[in-house]
């Protein structure tokens, strides 16, 4: 008859998290391109087990949260303001949902939303956008460059608020 050693609660607990996070790591996200995964230790002190508890994820953002989030945008307010003035109103700036399927980058749900300039007579696309479905990213779509741009990199490159005349 073999001895076994008797084993603690925290290793098995242990054990079982590092299987957990390796199998959700790998069918988490199937066709998707993966984020790696972070090393799990199979032992840890005690005092980094109760820093590291799972935290509550953000709330779902609704398609309307979204785009409200995207007419906040010190640019899209601008915009509107100017397409308006411009035209004596018009012609306005708006929203549209250009797939009402969300975009998945790197296992993030994203709302697609394309900033318009609405003449009534046509439509032309000024800037497209994804809004996170949880948390506050917001990425503008480059589709000359086929990337993905954050706030910060649009603003900095695009330089979105000269379209306004405004600095």
């Amino acid at each position: 008859m073999i001895k076994r050693r008797p084993s603690s609660k925290k290793a098995h607990f242990m054990a079982l998290a590092a299987i957990v996070a390796i199998t959700s790591t790998v069918f988490g996200c199937r066709g998707e391109k993966q984020a790696e995964a972070a090393p799990v230790p199979l032992a840890a002190p005690a005092s980094a087990t109760a820093a590291s508890a799972p935290q509550a994820a953000p709330a779902a953002r609704t398609k309307e949260q979204a785009m409200n989030a995207l007419m906040a945008l010190p640019e899209l307010k601008a915009w509107s303001s100017q397409l308006e003035k411009a035209s004596g109103g018009t012609v306005r700036g708006a929203l549209i949902e250009y797939d009402p399927k969300p975009k998945t980058i790197d296992c993030v749900n994203y709302w697609q939303f394309s900033f318009v300039e609405n003449g009534g007579e046509a439509v032309h696309r000024w800037e497209s956008f994804l809004v996170a479905e949880r948390g506050d990213e917001i990425l503008v779509e480059d589709f000359a460059t086929d990337k993905t741009l954050t706030l910060a990199q649009w603003r900095k490159e695009k330089r979105p608020m000269e379209r306004t005349g405004a600095n």
